[in-house]
């Protein structure tokens, strides 16, 4: 697959490598966009520094990590995606992709500055991308004949809308609550993850099976994804209109049941793949997710006031671990290298299920609330500086089978 762009690719001179593929300057930048919010937050929630550029602090934590972080991972994913699920989409390459990495980073610095500049700025800033990014997915995706990643499209629509609705609930246009906005595209992201999961699974896992010679095929069976993805939307859907409501408990049950139910694909007829490497890996991710939407559901059984803590199962573990493991894969896979199990890989995701686990326990360790939240922060970005370190040469140098991008 990842050679079919190769016939498209822009016939340019002196192309930096840097430039050479849409993944490419993405996920330079991320790891240390990733560590720095994430410890300016820590930082700041626990007063060892003052951080006057913004009033709102948790929204500006939750935007930035949801729409800052997940549309630098969106772009990267997307203009790497296309040109090779869908012959004649033309890569973007040299400075096209350094004028959309541009407009990513002034979206960034314009949130950082939203009191400063205005909303209406930053909303333009941010939407404006946003815009021409489904443009850019509409036909090739949602027009495309077979629908292979129609609702794909339709997510990333839905995250959108989300955006949308937030900016204007903050100038006042609408009357919705903000951090109720957030919550309900932190549901939508995870929705995404779902649907690439599914994909990632089939490509990555096949791929391993056929590196370590074993006879079987796996397969993400749709049904499973579909149902864990039909909670989630119920689940998102009641927690933004009905907040309190009782129903919330089943449904997070529902919801940490269908996610969990995902793993069973692990099961194959011939072959056991359930404790290698990659499906313990992915399978964390499935894990998090599941113990979030479990936990936020017996949150409201009990009537306890942890739901902030217990949404980290989803927030630092699912969405941080999805991240890691997408980055990876990509490192490795689209600069024309086999897929690899190395120790670093195996330290990573170890370091973000601490820095879950230690962001969670504050409940049970309120004694040590701020020191468990920085140390979860420290590991949380360590996990992703380690990243880079690991693999920046990848995305500096030409690809490993000499394939252009």
């Amino acid at each position: 697959m990842a050679t079919k762009h190769y016939q498209y690719y822009p016939q340019e001179e002196n192309i930096p490598q840097v430039l050479a593929y849409g993944f490419r300057p993405f996920l330079l930048i991320l790891p240390w966009y990733i560590a720095l919010n994430i410890v300016l937050w820590s930082l700041t929630f626990s007063g060892v520094i003052s951080f006057s550029l913004i009033d709102n602090l948790l929204q500006w934590h939750i935007y930035e990590l949801l729409f800052g972080v997940g549309m630098g991972g969106i772009l990267a994913f997307m203009l790497t995606a296309l040109p090779e699920m869908y012959p004649g989409v033309v890569p973007i390459v040299n400075k096209k992709l350094l004028y959309i990495v541009i407009a990513w980073g002034a979206g960034r610095i314009g949130f950082w500055f939203i009191d400063i500049i205005g909303v209406t700025v930053v909303a333009l800033l941010n939407l404006g991308l946003f815009v021409w990014l489904l443009s850019w997915v509409f036909k090739p995706v949602l027009l495309d004949p077979l629908q292979r990643s129609a609702s794909v499209g339709y997510t990333l629509i839905a995250i959108f809308i989300l955006q949308t609705l937030f900016f204007a609930s903050e100038l006042n246009i609408i009357a919705l609550d903000s951090i109720s906005l957030l919550y309900a595209s932190i549901s939508t992201f995870m929705i995404l993850i779902l649907l690439l999961l599914r994909r990632i699974n089939m490509e990555i896992i096949n791929e391993r099976m056929e590196i370590d010679q074993q006879d079987d095929v796996f397969k993400a069976r749709p049904y499973r994804y579909n149902l864990a993805i039909f909670c989630v939307i119920l689940f998102a859907v009641v927690e933004f209109f009905y907040p309190s409501n009782s129903v919330l408990t089943w449904l997070g049950l529902a919801c940490g049941a269908a996610i969990l139910g995902i793993i069973n694909d692990y099961n194959l007829e011939y072959e056991s793949i359930l404790f290698k490497p990659y499906t313990l890996y992915l399978s964390s991710i499935l894990v998090c997710m599941a113990l979030g939407y479990a936990f936020l559901g017996i949150n409201t059984l009990f009537e306890w006031s942890y739901q902030s803590h217990f949404r980290h199962f989803i927030t630092i573990g699912a969405f941080g671990l999805t991240f890691f493991m997408v980055m990876v894969i990509v490192a490795y896979v689209h600069t024309g290298r086999p897929i690899e199990s190395n120790a670093w890989i195996a330290l990573g995701v170890i370091l973000l299920l601490s820095a879950t686990l230690l962001r969670v326990a504050v409940i049970f360790f309120q004694e040590y609330y701020f020191t468990f939240i920085g140390l979860s922060s420290a590991l949380f970005a360590l996990a992703f500086i380690l990243y880079f370190f690991k693999t920046k040469d990848f995305f500096l140098q030409e690809r490993f089978d000499g394939i252009k991008g």
